[in-house]
């Protein structure tokens, strides 16, 4: 008996050691570097900043940039991030406006295409899983982000403001190491949906310009940002999240399951929610889901008819007030 409790108290003091060694193998590692290692195409990179282009760059920055990057005054020299999941940690965006040592007033139209795409800067550094890797976004969307950054928005003119230093946890260090890395670039261009297929502009409305699987499927760890439809849970919620107040906020099930997701739900209903925040059960839906009026009603019954696509999942989600139920 006495042989055999040294052989498993052996084992188990091994095997914490190797915890301990990986674990700080991690924690000094950090976030990774990567090689900054475009393509010759888009180190050369000029986008075309026309107001067309600007206009649609400014609704898909108001959906994907403003409320991670705008201050209390509205500029976008980067805030506290208070909607992320609990385990990411306290989390602080960077200055986007266009100064040239605190912001990306120094960056070409090549690097920020390049970062939008893989989260790599120019210095190397990558920017971990909260920050949105744009693999999916089509090729003149991207330019029209980026021309929106080079507008005269008065939100994005030149601010020193100099964002507070991340000190990010262990957990995130991990997941930059193994589930979340640099997603590779489009080996193809990637062009904008057909208008007129409507399943096909709702997919591309929600999954690549709205992002909205990474939190309405079933676990952040488990989300696919290379092909969504993989995510585990997809669209069926249930991922916690938190409020401005700190609380935590379950989102939704969205697939079209009569009892626990959006199957009774009108098309109408679901315009006045997503546009305006309106829920059909009366009163607003719940923070951080905030209402998105920059999409067209053409561009949300898209995506109401995309989600009729998705598999059912039927998944109670537990909500954060009684009266969303």
């Amino acid at each position: 008996m006495k042989k055999t409790l040294k052989i498993f108290a052996y084992i188990v003091g091994t095997l914490a050691l190797l915890l301990v060694l990986v674990l700080g193998y991690f924690h000094f590692k950090g976030i990774p570097n990567y090689k900054y290692d475009p393509p010759a195409e888009i180190v050369n990179l000029k986008v075309p900043r026309d107001s067309a282009h600007v206009a649609r760059g400014k609704v898909i920055g108001a959906m994907q940039c403003v409320e991670c990057h705008a201050n209390a005054e509205g500029k976008m020299t980067g805030k506290p991030i208070s909607d992320l999941p609990a385990i990411f940690g306290k989390m602080h965006s960077l200055n986007i406006t266009q100064d040239k040592k605190y912001g990306i007033g120094n960056w070409t139209d090549g690097e920020l295409y390049y970062f939008l795409r893989t989260g790599i800067h120019k210095d190397g550094r990558w920017s971990p899983p909260f920050m949105p890797k744009y693999s999916l976004l089509a090729d003149d969307d991207i330019y029209s982000v980026i021309a929106w950054l080079r507008s005269d928005d008065p939100r994005l003119a030149p601010d020193i403001h100099e964002a507070a230093p991340n000190r990010f946890n262990l957990v995130v260090k991990i997941l930059s190491n193994t589930l979340f890395t640099a997603p590779p670039m489009p080996e193809k261009p990637i062009l904008m949906p057909d208008t007129s297929q409507h399943v096909a502009l709702g997919k591309y409305v929600a999954n690549a310009v709205g992002d909205c699987y990474s939190c309405h499927s079933g676990d952040i760890l488990k989300v696919d940002m290379l092909v969504p439809e993989k995510s585990f849970g997809y669209y069926g919620g249930g991922i916690p999240l938190r409020n401005p107040d700190g609380e935590t906020v379950f989102s939704a099930n969205l697939t079209m399951d009569k009892a626990t997701g959006i199957g009774n739900w009108t098309e109408q209903e679901f315009i006045e929610a997503v546009r305006f925040g309106k829920n059909p059960r009366g009163g607003t839906l719940s923070r951080p889901m905030g209402p998105r009026p920059m999409l067209s009603d053409a561009e949300v019954k898209a995506i109401f008819a995309y989600l009729k696509t998705v598999p059912v999942i039927k998944n109670p989600v537990q909500r954060y007030r009684a009266s969303l139920q």
